[in-house]
């Protein structure tokens, strides 16, 4: 059986609401302020659209943030050193995390809108969090001497939450560069590695 394939006006639609919901969560200075009425609005939509290919709030954010995060998980998923999967884990561990750290970065309020969206579940179940927290176990399991992965992996994957991005770079100021290296270098020591390897190439 052939497969539909999403009508025009659909698509069209689809990026009007992710456009709308950008927007909206990059001016509010609340993510929690920001609801499915006031993004039918903005996208000239019927509000029963939103529902109708999202399910809820929570599924419209989820799936604007599973499309902007395509790139990074292309790379990391299928493409070269230093974050796809042919690198070695001591190098490709600190590359992986730095790429989240410039993807929230870019998207902070859009992270931020996922983060502090659950429906009263805990953040840590959310499927982006474990897909993250899944490879880095596994990557971390095979560099020897390193003792406690599941751990590490959660340590190492707080230190890129959207909360304290946005504070690190809101609220005290700090540049992206110097948030790169001072992960960079954390990531280091957590590893046992010595000298941290430059940031990724392209991020």
């Amino acid at each position: 059986m052939t497969e539909r394939r999403p009508r025009k006006d659909a698509l069209r639609n689809r990026a009007a609401v992710f456009a709308a919901a950008d927007a909206l969560f990059a001016e509010c200075p609340s993510p929690d302020s920001v609801t499915m009425a006031d993004i039918a609005t903005a996208a000239g939509v019927g509000k029963a659209t939103l529902f109708r290919a999202f399910g809820d709030r929570t599924g419209l954010i989820r799936a604007l943030y599973e499309a902007r995060l395509e790139p990074v998980r292309a790379a990391v998923e299928e493409g070269p050193a230093p974050l796809g999967p042919g690198t070695p884990p001591q190098v490709r561990v600190p590359a992986l995390l730095d790429a989240v750290l410039c993807f929230k970065l870019d998207n902070r309020h859009l992270a931020l809108a996922l983060e502090q969206t659950g429906g009263g579940s805990s953040p840590y179940d959310a499927e982006h969090y474990a897909r993250w927290h899944t490879l880095l176990r596994t990557l971390l399991a095979r560099i020897p001497g390193l003792a406690g992965g599941d751990f590490t992996a959660h340590a190492l994957l707080a230190a890129v939450r959207a909360d304290l991005v946005e504070y690190l770079a809101a609220g005290e100021g700090r540049s992206r560069e110097e948030l790169r290296a001072q992960l960079s270098a954390f990531t280091a020591r957590v590893l046992g590695t010595g000298t941290p390897p430059g940031p990724a190439a392209g991020a």
